[in-house]
C-alpha cells in the first residue's frame, strides 16, 4: 500500500485514520485490542487519539482511549511500526478549554504515561481557548519538540485567523509549524472546511485528516427515517442530518456504491480520499466488518461522473 507523507515531515501513514475515542468507552479493553490488532493486519499505521477521550464516561479527566493504546503497543512491541496522534487543550471534567503553555507542558507528559511512551509522532492543538497567546501555546511545543517528546504538531479546532498568526510566529521565532490539520470535514459538512480552511491547508502545505468523516454514521446509510435513531448510542447526534439534502447524498452514495459492488461509508470516504491535501480520513470501528468497509476505501477508484454526483448531491448552499 502507497505511504503519504505528513506535510514536510518524515512521517509516513496508510490513508486511512484509526479513530480512537471508541477506546473505553463503546469498547472494553479486550474489544478494542481486536480492533487495533486487526487495523494494523490490514497495512495499516496511523492512529488517532486524545488526552480527553472519554471523559465523559465518568466525568473524568479522560485518557482511557490512550492507556489503551498504550497498553496494546507494550503488549505488541510494535510502538516503532505505529505513527501515533492525540491532542491537548480540550475541555474534560476537571478542566477547561486550555492551551497554556503550562497545561501543555503538564499534559503531554500525563499522555506520554498513559500512552507507555516516550515520544509521540503528531501533537494536536485540539481545541483552542482563543485566550492563551499563540507564541506561549508554540513555545511550549518547540521546548517539548526539543526535548524530544513529540516529533511534529498539527492543528485542530483553531481559527483561520488564529492558524494563519501561528505559522506567521512559527516563522518568526523559528518554532515548530503545523505539518497536518484535523477539521470536521464530509459530504455533508463541507462549507467551514472549503470555505475557510482548504486554502490555507493548500498554502503551507498541511496534509488534512478529516474527522467525523462519516457524518456520526449517517453516510453509512443506516439511518434513513426518525425510527433509525435508535439503532446505536450515536444515533442522535445524525437527526440533523434526515432532511432533503441529507436523504440526496445517501441517495447518491446508493447509486455509486451499488455501481462500484461497494458500501456508502466506503464512498464516502473515497470521496474525502479525492479531495486536494487530504491524507486519510479518521474512521472509528467496533466491529472487524466497519474495518472492512474503512480498508476498501483507498482502493475504490471513483469516476469523474461518480465524483460530480456526490459533489452536486452535497454542494453547499450559497445565499441569494
Amino acid at each position: 500500500m502507497e505511504k503519504i507523507k505528513i506535510g514536510e515531515s518524515d512521517l509516513e501513514i496508510a490513508p486511512i485514520n484509526l479513530g480512537g475515542n471508541v477506546f473505553g468507552w463503546t469498547l472494553d479493553q479486550k474489544e478494542s485490542f481486536e480492533i487495533l490488532d486487526a487495523f494494523v493486519d490490514g497495512g495499516f499505521n496511523f492512529l488517532d487519539t486524545a488526552d480527553m477521550y472519554s471523559y465523559w464516561v465518568d466525568g473524568g479527566e479522560g485518557g482511557q482511549s490512550e492507556t489503551i493504546i498504550g497498553d496494546w503497543m507494550k503488549s505488541r512491541g510494535n510502538r516503532q511500526e505505529i505513527v501515533l496522534a492525540t491532542k491537548v487543550g480540550g475541555e474534560t471534567g476537571t478542566h477547561p478549554v486550555d492551551i497554556s503553555k503550562k497545561h501543555i507542558l503538564e499534559s503531554v507528559d500525563k499522555s506520554l504515561a498513559r500512552l507507555k511512551t516516550d515520544y509521540i509522532d503528531l501533537y494536536y492543538t485540539h481545541f483552542d481557548d482563543e485566550k492563551t497567546p499563540v507564541e506561549e501555546t508554540l513555545e511550549a511545543y518547540d521546548e517539548i519538540v526539543k526535548a524530544g517528546k513529540v516529533r511534529y504538531i498539527a492543528a485542530s479546532n483553531i481559527s483561520p485567523e488564529r492558524l494563519v498568526e501561528s505559522f506567521d510566529v512559527s516563522d518568526t521565532k523559528g518554532y515548530p509549524k503545523y505539518q497536518a490539520l484535523q477539521p470536521h470535514y464530509n459530504l455533508l459538512e463541507r462549507k467551514n472546511y472549503e470555505g475557510n480552511y482548504a486554502e490555507l491547508a493548500d498554502r503551507y502545505g498541511m496534509t488534512v485528516f478529516p474527522y467525523w468523516s462519516l457524518a456520526a454514521g449517517f453516510l453509512t446509510g443506516k439511518y434513513r427515517s426518525e425510527d433509525d435513531l435508535n439503532k446505536s448510542v450515536r444515533g442522535g447526534s445524525v437527526k440533523q442530518y434526515l432532511n432533503d439534502k441529507g436523504l440526496g447524498v445517501l441517495k447518491a452514495l446508493d447509486k455509486v456504491a451499488e455501481a462500484h459492488q461497494s458500501t456508502q461509508a466506503t464512498v464516502a470516504l473515497a470521496w474525502l480520499l479525492s479531495r486536494p491535501n487530504v491524507g486519510a480520513p479518521i474512521a472509528s470501528a467496533t466491529k472487524k466488518s466497519h474495518l472492512e468497509t474503512i480498508f476498501a476505501a483507498p482502493k475504490l477508484e471513483l469516476t469523474v461522473e461518480d465524483i460530480e454526483l456526490l459533489n452536486e448531491a452535497s454542494a453547499v448552499e450559497v445565499p441569494a
